[in-house]
């Protein structure tokens, strides 16, 4: 009996199938054919556009938020850790580099120095903080985090979406640090950024119907860090986290919307709108108090 057996298709073997790709006859099931002018063409014949008549992405796979996916899902979180490292290295290679990066409101170097800080116009600290970091057990500790927590969300948004999540998440991290904590207290770490993608993890596994006692344990000791003692000459900047949780909740909110078309990339555009200018709403009140 096994010899009138059907093929399995190429992407998944346990699923017999009769119909075969029309470029390069390989077996597809219903989850990988992908409607061509003629007959049906597998994912990957679309997406080197393979004669669909439409873009050679217009019909390719795409992420459950909508994104292209890409042969290598993570890539975007191999760079993000790349630049964590590299401008860890770079703060020590270069005096003063810190100082520079570091997100402070507003405070003198020395004595008939100018004034500096995010008050001043010097903006790019509220994302250049972000990537920065000043011990080797801090960098480390986010980048395993990253790496973690941001890979296998990678792959569920898209780059685009998750580079846009990474960087608002960074950003409404660091206006909460700038709008609650003293002006001359510095404040520096992805940790804002990466409480972001564990905020939007949790959506993600609500809206997928996953399992939700893994994310929720992971989130318990993370706000179990923020907020409880844990010694060793060094605080947690229970600020950024909030602000990165919660603005990574928001905008996975708005990714993740039940909704398809041009409609999702309205809502999803929208949103993303919304966080960056509810953010920068609070940096405009922050500035106007200290100046």
């Amino acid at each position: 009996m096994d010899t009138e057996r059907l093929p399995g298709c190429y992407r998944h073997p346990d699923r017999d199938t009769g119909i075969s790709c029309a470029r390069c006859d390989r077996p597809i099931c219903p989850d990988c054919m992908i409607s061509a002018s003629v007959g049906y063409q597998c994912p990957e014949c679309v997406r080197g556009g393979s004669g669909t008549g439409h873009a050679p992405a217009a019909n390719a796979p795409r992420t459950v938020a909508g994104g292209l996916v890409s042969a290598d899902p993570q890539l975007l979180t191999k760079i993000l850790i790349g630049i964590n490292a590299a401008v860890f290295l770079a703060a020590y290679a270069v005096p003063g580099l810190a100082v520079q990066l570091e997100l402070l409101g507003r405070y003198v170097e020395y004595y008939g120095a100018p004034v500096e800080g995010v008050s001043t116009g010097q903006y790019h600290r509220l994302l250049t903080s972000v990537f920065l970091h000043v011990e080797w057990w801090h960098v480390f500790g986010n980048i395993v985090a990253l790496w973690v927590i941001g890979g296998p969300l990678e792959a569920a948004l898209g780059r685009a979406r998750y580079l846009a999540l990474y960087l608002l998440s960074g950003l409404g991290g660091s206006a909460l640090v700038y709008l609650l904590t003293a002006p001359n207290t510095p404040t520096l770490g992805a940790s804002g950024a990466i409480c972001g993608l564990l905020g939007a993890t949790v959506v993600l596994a609500r809206r997928l119907r996953y399992e939700m006692r893994p994310v929720l344990i992971t989130l318990g000791l993370m706000l179990l860090v923020t907020f409880v003692p844990l010694g060793g000459g060094w605080s947690v900047s229970w600020q950024a986290h909030i602000g990165g949780l919660v603005t990574g909740a928001l905008v996975a909110l708005g990714l993740l919307a039940p909704v398809t078309g041009r409609k999702r990339t309205l809502v999803q555009g929208g949103a993303c709108v919304a966080v960056f200018l509810l953010a920068a709403a609070v940096i405009v009140v922050r500035t106007a108090a200290l100046t």
